[in-house]
Protein backbone atom coordinates (compact mmCIF):
# COMPACT_ATOMS: atom_id res chain seq x y z
CA UNK A 1 0.00 0.00 0.00
CA UNK A 2 2.60 2.65 1.01
CA UNK A 3 5.61 1.42 -1.33
CA UNK A 4 8.00 0.98 1.66
CA UNK A 5 9.45 -1.97 3.31
CA UNK A 6 8.25 -2.56 6.93
CA UNK A 7 11.16 -1.55 8.86
CA UNK A 8 11.80 1.38 7.03
CA UNK A 9 7.86 2.78 7.37
CA UNK A 10 8.11 1.85 11.06
CA UNK A 11 11.16 4.11 11.59
CA UNK A 12 9.18 7.21 9.80
CA UNK A 13 6.25 6.10 12.17
CA UNK A 14 8.02 6.34 15.51
CA UNK A 15 9.65 9.87 14.34
CA UNK A 16 6.98 11.56 12.92
CA UNK A 17 3.50 10.14 14.42
CA UNK A 18 1.78 13.35 12.86
CA UNK A 19 3.88 13.38 9.61
CA UNK A 20 4.65 9.87 8.53
CA UNK A 21 1.78 9.64 6.18
CA UNK A 22 2.61 13.13 4.83
CA UNK A 23 6.21 11.77 4.35
CA UNK A 24 5.57 8.60 2.40
CA UNK A 25 3.14 10.54 0.07
CA UNK A 26 6.23 12.80 -0.72
CA UNK A 27 8.41 10.02 -1.44
CA UNK A 28 6.62 8.33 -3.80
CA UNK A 29 5.90 11.55 -5.86
CA UNK A 30 8.18 12.89 -8.94
CA UNK A 31 10.88 15.23 -7.72
CA UNK A 32 10.51 18.37 -9.01
CA UNK A 33 13.99 20.44 -10.92
CA UNK A 34 15.72 22.59 -8.99
CA UNK A 35 18.79 24.84 -10.30
CA UNK A 36 21.08 27.27 -8.53
CA UNK A 37 22.15 30.62 -10.47
CA UNK A 38 25.94 31.29 -10.44
CA UNK A 39 26.05 34.52 -8.95
CA UNK A 40 29.42 35.04 -10.58
CA UNK A 41 27.88 35.26 -13.73
CA UNK A 42 23.91 36.37 -13.41
CA UNK A 43 21.69 37.43 -10.50
CA UNK A 44 18.88 35.03 -10.30
CA UNK A 45 16.15 37.42 -12.05
CA UNK A 46 18.83 37.63 -15.13
CA UNK A 47 18.53 34.35 -15.36
CA UNK A 48 14.75 34.05 -14.90
CA UNK A 49 14.65 36.24 -17.91
CA UNK A 50 16.93 34.46 -20.10
CA UNK A 51 14.73 31.01 -19.31
CA UNK A 52 11.56 32.88 -20.05
CA UNK A 53 13.35 34.23 -23.03
CA UNK A 54 13.71 30.12 -23.88
CA UNK A 55 10.00 29.33 -23.25
CA UNK A 56 10.93 28.10 -19.92
CA UNK A 57 8.54 28.27 -17.25
CA UNK A 58 9.91 28.49 -13.78
CA UNK A 59 9.81 30.18 -10.13
CA UNK A 60 12.42 31.62 -7.56
CA UNK A 61 12.22 30.43 -3.92
CA UNK A 62 11.65 32.94 -1.29
CA UNK A 63 14.30 31.84 1.02
CA UNK A 64 17.33 31.24 -1.12
CA UNK A 65 19.03 33.85 -3.46
CA UNK A 66 19.85 32.08 -5.58
CA UNK A 67 17.45 29.06 -6.26
CA UNK A 68 15.08 28.49 -9.32
CA UNK A 69 12.62 25.78 -9.45
CA UNK A 70 11.71 24.71 -12.86
CA UNK A 71 7.71 24.03 -13.65
CA UNK A 72 8.82 20.85 -15.66
CA UNK A 73 11.98 19.34 -15.72
CA UNK A 74 13.90 19.43 -19.33
CA UNK A 75 17.37 18.69 -20.10
CA UNK A 76 20.24 20.55 -18.48
CA UNK A 77 21.59 21.39 -22.25
CA UNK A 78 18.41 23.03 -22.74
CA UNK A 79 19.49 25.43 -20.16
CA UNK A 80 20.94 29.07 -21.30
CA UNK A 81 24.13 28.96 -20.47
CA UNK A 82 24.66 25.12 -18.71
CA UNK A 83 28.15 24.62 -20.63
CA UNK A 84 29.53 27.93 -19.64
CA UNK A 85 28.38 27.23 -16.27
CA UNK A 86 25.76 29.91 -15.68
CA UNK A 87 23.99 27.30 -13.78
CA UNK A 88 23.90 23.98 -11.70
CA UNK A 89 21.33 21.31 -10.92
CA UNK A 90 20.73 21.41 -7.34
CA UNK A 91 17.94 20.91 -4.53
CA UNK A 92 16.98 23.27 -2.98
CA UNK A 93 17.82 21.69 0.37
CA UNK A 94 20.74 21.41 -0.58
CA UNK A 95 21.21 24.62 -1.50
CA UNK A 96 21.15 25.52 2.35
CA UNK A 97 24.15 23.68 3.12
CA UNK A 98 26.65 26.87 1.49
CA UNK A 99 24.32 29.54 2.31
CA UNK A 100 24.49 28.14 6.37
CA UNK A 101 28.36 27.58 6.09
CA UNK A 102 28.37 31.67 5.10
CA UNK A 103 31.99 31.04 3.49
CA UNK A 104 34.30 34.34 2.90
CA UNK A 105 37.17 34.77 0.35
CA UNK A 106 40.65 34.39 1.95
CA UNK A 107 39.59 31.75 4.47
CA UNK A 108 40.61 27.67 4.78
CA UNK A 109 37.49 25.67 3.73
CA UNK A 110 37.00 21.84 4.32
CA UNK A 111 34.34 20.09 2.00
CA UNK A 112 34.27 16.73 3.61
CA UNK A 113 32.41 13.60 1.91
CA UNK A 114 32.69 16.32 -0.86
CA UNK A 115 31.40 14.39 -4.26
CA UNK A 116 29.53 14.92 -6.62
CA UNK A 117 30.73 18.30 -6.21
CA UNK A 118 27.83 20.50 -5.68
CA UNK A 119 28.40 21.91 -2.67
CA UNK A 120 32.03 22.77 -3.15
CA UNK A 121 31.54 24.59 -6.46
CA UNK A 122 28.58 26.40 -4.58
CA UNK A 123 30.88 27.61 -1.64
CA UNK A 124 33.32 28.66 -4.50
CA UNK A 125 30.44 30.99 -6.28
CA UNK A 126 29.83 32.60 -2.71
CA UNK A 127 33.37 33.49 -1.84
CA UNK A 128 35.32 32.72 -5.32
CA UNK A 129 38.88 33.37 -3.26
CA UNK A 130 38.24 30.57 -0.37
CA UNK A 131 41.04 28.00 -0.18
CA UNK A 132 38.86 25.19 -0.20
CA UNK A 133 39.82 21.06 0.43
CA UNK A 134 37.53 19.06 -0.94
CA UNK A 135 37.83 15.23 0.22
CA UNK A 136 36.05 12.23 -0.81
CA UNK A 137 36.33 8.56 0.37
CA UNK A 138 35.11 7.43 -3.34
CA UNK A 139 37.99 8.17 -6.12
CA UNK A 140 35.50 7.53 -8.75
CA UNK A 141 33.06 9.91 -7.39
CA UNK A 142 35.95 12.41 -7.15
CA UNK A 143 36.02 12.50 -10.79
CA UNK A 144 32.41 13.99 -10.68
CA UNK A 145 33.75 16.83 -8.22
CA UNK A 146 36.86 17.50 -10.75
CA UNK A 147 33.91 17.79 -13.67
CA UNK A 148 31.72 19.79 -12.12
CA UNK A 149 34.76 22.37 -10.91
CA UNK A 150 35.85 22.44 -14.61
CA UNK A 151 32.53 23.03 -16.03
CA UNK A 152 32.32 26.14 -13.38
CA UNK A 153 36.02 27.43 -14.36
CA UNK A 154 36.46 27.24 -10.17
CA UNK A 155 39.44 25.86 -8.33
CA UNK A 156 39.82 23.43 -5.29
CA UNK A 157 42.41 21.27 -4.11
CA UNK A 158 40.84 17.60 -4.77
CA UNK A 159 41.56 14.80 -2.61
CA UNK A 160 40.80 11.52 -1.88
CA UNK A 161 40.58 10.28 2.04
CA UNK A 162 38.62 8.91 4.79
CA UNK A 163 36.61 11.58 7.24
CA UNK A 164 37.33 9.65 10.33
CA UNK A 165 41.12 9.46 9.79
CA UNK A 166 42.13 13.16 8.76
CA UNK A 167 45.57 13.15 9.79
CA UNK A 168 46.47 11.14 6.46
CA UNK A 169 45.25 13.30 4.07
CA UNK A 170 45.65 17.12 5.74
CA UNK A 171 48.44 16.86 8.14
CA UNK A 172 48.09 19.68 10.78
CA UNK A 173 46.21 22.26 8.61
CA UNK A 174 43.42 24.50 10.54
CA UNK A 175 40.05 25.42 8.68
CA UNK A 176 37.88 28.18 9.25
CA UNK A 177 35.29 26.48 8.07
CA UNK A 178 34.34 23.01 7.68
CA UNK A 179 30.74 21.21 5.77
CA UNK A 180 30.53 17.44 6.51
CA UNK A 181 27.99 15.94 4.93
CA UNK A 182 28.17 13.21 6.22
CA UNK A 183 27.78 9.59 4.79
CA UNK A 184 23.76 9.20 5.84
CA UNK A 185 20.37 6.59 4.87
CA UNK A 186 19.57 9.04 2.39
CA UNK A 187 15.91 8.76 3.61
CA UNK A 188 15.58 12.44 2.86
CA UNK A 189 15.66 12.02 -1.04
CA UNK A 190 14.20 9.14 -2.01
CA UNK A 191 12.01 10.05 -4.00
CA UNK A 192 14.92 10.58 -6.25
CA UNK A 193 16.37 7.24 -5.54
CA UNK A 194 13.00 5.17 -4.89
CA UNK A 195 15.87 2.16 -4.74
CA UNK A 196 16.74 3.46 -1.75
CA UNK A 197 13.62 1.98 -0.13
CA UNK A 198 15.21 -1.72 -1.37
CA UNK A 199 18.97 -1.35 -0.98
CA UNK A 200 18.89 0.14 2.75
CA UNK A 201 18.77 -2.57 5.26
CA UNK A 202 17.44 -1.70 9.02
CA UNK A 203 20.66 -2.55 10.80
CA UNK A 204 22.40 -0.04 8.28
CA UNK A 205 21.34 2.90 10.04
CA UNK A 206 22.94 2.32 13.47
CA UNK A 207 26.21 1.86 11.10
CA UNK A 208 25.78 4.80 9.67
CA UNK A 209 25.38 6.73 12.63
CA UNK A 210 28.66 4.78 14.04
CA UNK A 211 30.42 6.44 10.91
CA UNK A 212 29.26 9.66 11.45
CA UNK A 213 29.90 10.05 15.22
CA UNK A 214 33.79 8.71 14.55
CA UNK A 215 33.86 11.34 11.38
CA UNK A 216 32.57 14.23 13.56
CA UNK A 217 34.67 13.46 16.24
CA UNK A 218 37.78 13.04 14.46
CA UNK A 219 37.39 16.40 12.46
CA UNK A 220 36.63 18.69 15.23
CA UNK A 221 40.04 19.35 16.40
CA UNK A 222 40.93 20.59 12.72
CA UNK A 223 38.76 23.32 13.18
CA UNK A 224 40.08 26.67 14.48
CA UNK A 225 38.83 28.25 17.49
CA UNK A 226 35.92 30.48 16.89
CA UNK A 227 35.01 28.42 13.35
CA UNK A 228 32.02 27.27 12.08
CA UNK A 229 30.94 23.55 11.21
CA UNK A 230 27.68 22.67 9.27
CA UNK A 231 26.90 18.55 9.56
CA UNK A 232 24.29 17.91 7.34
CA UNK A 233 23.14 14.34 6.09
CA UNK A 234 19.57 13.80 3.13
CA UNK A 235 18.44 11.72 6.08
CA UNK A 236 14.99 12.28 8.08
CA UNK A 237 16.11 9.81 11.23
CA UNK A 238 16.88 11.23 14.19
CA UNK A 239 19.29 8.66 15.05
CA UNK A 240 21.83 10.31 12.74
CA UNK A 241 20.83 13.42 13.02
CA UNK A 242 19.04 15.33 16.40
CA UNK A 243 20.43 12.93 17.98
CA UNK A 244 23.82 12.65 16.94
CA UNK A 245 24.07 16.44 18.03
CA UNK A 246 22.47 16.37 20.82
CA UNK A 247 25.50 13.35 21.91
CA UNK A 248 28.29 15.29 20.25
CA UNK A 249 26.91 18.35 22.02
CA UNK A 250 27.50 16.91 25.38
CA UNK A 251 30.75 15.54 24.75
CA UNK A 252 32.72 18.58 23.66
CA UNK A 253 32.39 21.13 26.25
CA UNK A 254 33.80 23.61 23.15
CA UNK A 255 31.04 22.69 20.93
CA UNK A 256 27.82 25.32 20.77
CA UNK A 257 25.01 24.59 18.35
CA UNK A 258 23.30 27.87 17.52
CA UNK A 259 21.18 26.36 14.62
CA UNK A 260 19.57 23.16 13.45
CA UNK A 261 16.75 22.24 11.64
CA UNK A 262 15.21 18.73 10.15
CA UNK A 263 12.95 19.78 6.61
CA UNK A 264 10.99 17.09 5.44
CA UNK A 265 10.76 15.85 1.59
CA UNK A 266 8.52 18.35 -0.34
CA UNK A 267 8.62 21.29 2.56
CA UNK A 268 9.12 23.98 0.51
CA UNK A 269 9.27 21.07 -2.42
CA UNK A 270 12.56 20.42 -1.20
CA UNK A 271 14.53 16.49 -0.38
CA UNK A 272 14.40 15.78 3.22
CA UNK A 273 17.67 17.23 5.25
CA UNK A 274 19.03 18.19 8.07
CA UNK A 275 21.59 20.76 9.27
CA UNK A 276 23.28 21.72 12.38
CA UNK A 277 25.27 24.74 12.76
CA UNK A 278 28.62 24.40 15.03
CA UNK A 279 30.92 26.99 16.67
CA UNK A 280 33.71 26.35 18.19
CA UNK A 281 34.10 27.96 21.46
Amino acid sequence: RYLHPSWLLTRIKNAYPELWESIIEGNNQKPPMWLRVNQIHHSREQYLALLEKEGISAFSDDHLPNAIRLETPCNVHLLPGFNEGWVTVQDRSAQRCAELLAPQNNEQILDLCAAPGGKTTHILEIAPKAHVLAIDIDEQRLARVKENLNRLKLHATVKSGDGRYPEQWCANMQFDRILLDAPCSATGVIRRHPDIKWLRRNEDIAQLAQIQKEILHAIWPYLKSGGTLVYATCSILPEENSQQIAAFLSSMQDAQCDYQHQCLPEQYSGDGFFYALINKK
